[in-house]
């Protein structure tokens, strides 16, 4: 991608006066930072008043998901990234509501897979690179030790490579809310991160 890696930045956190939100700021910062990012665009999920429910009747189905007209502008913008950077808490293993509603909605048929014979789909959105940055009030190692590190295997297989995005890369800080979690020194890294990242 070189110079002209185009990146995506999701936000789902309701307060603009949290750890979560310094996280996003650092993330932009290294981005704007960076020689390789071309050009940044930021969706705040709660700032857009994003409807997470699924709305289905006799007409409208599940199947015609991909061309839902309140969608299109989600499907263009996601469509434009190279990477996608998503900024969320894990609440009860795994991301917030709000993120898996606009998931849900986004990730239809025929826009993010085709069905094919076989066990797996079609992946529709190949090419692209996925980092996700969250935050838990319990211990770092608290998924991967007690939930079979359900976070992550939700991510990673039955989400992002379902669809065909290969390339994920996860940051799980914990005990955020605790003085002793090294939150400065956590909010550094991710700056440097996004400034050398190059794909």
């Amino acid at each position: 991608m070189g110079d002209v890696m185009k990146t995506l930045v999701i936000y789902t956190y309701p307060n603009h006066k949290s750890l979560n939100y310094s996280f996003l700021q650092e993330v932009v910062k290294g981005c704007k930072a960076n020689p390789y990012i071309s050009e940044l665009q930021v969706l705040d999920l709660y700032d857009e008043q994003f409807d997470p429910l699924l709305h289905f009747n006799e007409h409208k189905r599940r199947r015609d998901m991909y061309r839902d007209p309140k969608m299109e502008k989600y499907r263009q913008q996601f469509m434009w990234a190279d990477k996608i950077v998503f900024v969320y808490p894990i609440w009860w293993g795994r991301p917030p509501a709000m993120l898996l509603g606009y998931i849900d909605q986004l990730f239809a048929s025929n826009f993010a897979y085709r069905d094919k014979k076989g066990w797996f789909p079609d992946g529709l959105l190949t090419g692209k690179s996925v980092v996700c940055v969250s935050t838990m009030k319990g211990p770092t190692k608290y998924p991967l030790l007690w939930l079979n590190n359900a976070h992550k295997v939700l991510m990673r297989k039955a989400l992002f490579n379902f669809v065909g995005i290969k390339k994920v890369k996860f940051f799980e800080f914990g005990y955020m809310e605790s003085k002793k979690g090294k939150q400065d020194k956590k909010l550094a890294k991710i700056y440097q991160y996004f400034k050398q990242v190059a794909y």
